[in-house]
C-alpha cells in the first residue's frame, strides 16, 4: 500500500496517543521517521517514504502536541527524543533505524546518544549538532521567508526548503504537488502554539554545549543540500568530522529540502546504506 493510503494508526504511550503510519514489509529492523519543525504526517514525501518502504518497514511518527497525536508538543529537543524512546518500546521494538529531517535529525541524534543499544544505523538529513552554527537564529532566518509566502501566494517551503535558481522552484513546485497526492484521511496542521513550542526546543538546540558525537558508533549516513538556510550546510560538514565512519552526500544547487529535490538519488543511497 502506497503512504498516501496508508491509514493512520494511534498507539498509547505513558497516557498519550502518538499517531503514527506504518508500511512495507513487516519484517526487519524498522525504519522510524522523525520529521521537522511544524510537520504532520502528511509532510513526509511520499516518493522517499515509498522508496524506503518496498525494502524496510517504514513507521511515521507525529509529535507529541502535533498532528493527531496528543498533547502537549514540548519544548525542549531531550523530551521529544524521550517520547520517541516511548513510543519505539511501546509499539514493540527492541531495534530501530532513525531517519531524521531537519528537527528530526536533532531528536534522532539524542536518541542515540541516549539509548546507543536501541538504533542500529542513523540516517541525518537536512540537520546538525547541538550548538550548530546558526541553528539558533532559524526563527530569524524563516518569518521574512513565510511572510514572503503569504505575499506571493505560495507555500513559504518554496523559499524555506530550496534554492532560487530555475532548477530549486522546479523541485519545489514537484515536492508540494506530491504533499497534496493524499486525499482522504489527512492529518491535522499543527496549531500555531504547537509551532512556537516547537521554535523554542530548536532555539534552545542551537545554543546548547555541543554533545559527544564521538560517542556514535553506529553507521551513520549525512545528506543535505549544498545551500541550506535554515540549518547551514557547514552543520553537515562538522558532523561528518565529529562522527567517525559517517558518509557525507552534499546535493548541489538545493537547500534544506535536498533530499526532497534529489530523492530520486537520495532513496538508493539510504536504502544501500541501511542494508539487509
Amino acid at each position: 500500500m502506497p503512504y498516501i493510503n496508508t491509514p493512520t494508526r494511534s498507539i498509547d504511550v505513558g497516557g498519550t496517543a502518538f499517531a503514527y503510519r506504518d508500511l512495507g514489509p513487516q519484517s526487519g529492523v524498522p525504519l522510524v521517521l522523525l520529521n521537522q519543525w511544524g510537520a504532520v504526517l502528511d509532510n513526509f514525501d511520499p516518493r522517499i517514504v515509498d522508496g524506503l518502504a518496498r525494502g524496510h518497514r517504514v513507521i511515521a511518527t507525529d509529535y507529541r502536541g502535533i498532528g493527531a497525536s496528543g498533547g502537549t508538543a514540548p519544548v525542549t529537543v531531550d523530551a521529544m527524543a524521550r517520547d520517541a524512546i516511548a513510543l519505539i518500546h511501546a509499539l514493540g521494538f527492541e531495534k530501530v533505524d532513525l531517519l531524521g529531517f531537519s528537527l528530526g535529525g536533532f531528536v534522532a541524534q539524542d536518541i542515540v546518544l541516549r539509548a546507543p543499544d536501541l538504533v542500529r544505523r542513523l540516517i541525518l538529513t537536512g540537520t546538525g549538532p547541538a550548538g550548530g552554527t546558526g541553528i539558533d537564529e532559524v526563527g530569524a532566518v524563516s518569518w521574512p521567508l513565510m511572510a514572503k509566502g503569504l505575499l506571493t501566494l505560495r507555500d513559504p517551503k518554496t523559499y524555506l526548503f530550496f534554492t532560487s535558481t530555475a532548477n530549486g522552484r522546479q523541485a519545489a513546485k514537484a515536492f508540494l504537488e506530491r504533499l497534496k497526492e493524499r486525499k482522504a484521511g489527512r492529518d491535522k496542521a499543527p496549531t500555531p502554539g504547537a509551532f512556537l513550542r516547537q521554535l523554542k526546543a530548536i532555539q534552545a538546540w542551537g545554543r546548547e554545549a555541543p554533545q559527544d558525537l564521538g560517542r556514535i558508533r553506529i553507521p551513520v549516513l549525512i545528506a543535505n543540500g549544498d545551500n541550506d538556510i535554515m540549518v547551514p550546510t557547514v552543520n553537515s560538514h562538522d558532523m561528518a568530522r565529529r562522527i567517525a565512519g559517517s558518509q557525507l552526500v552534499i546535493y548541489k544547487d538545493a537547500g534544506h529540502g535536498g533530499i526532497f529535490q534529489y530523492h530520486g538519488e537520495f532513496v538508493p543511497k539510504a536504502l544501500a546504506f541501511l542494508g539487509d
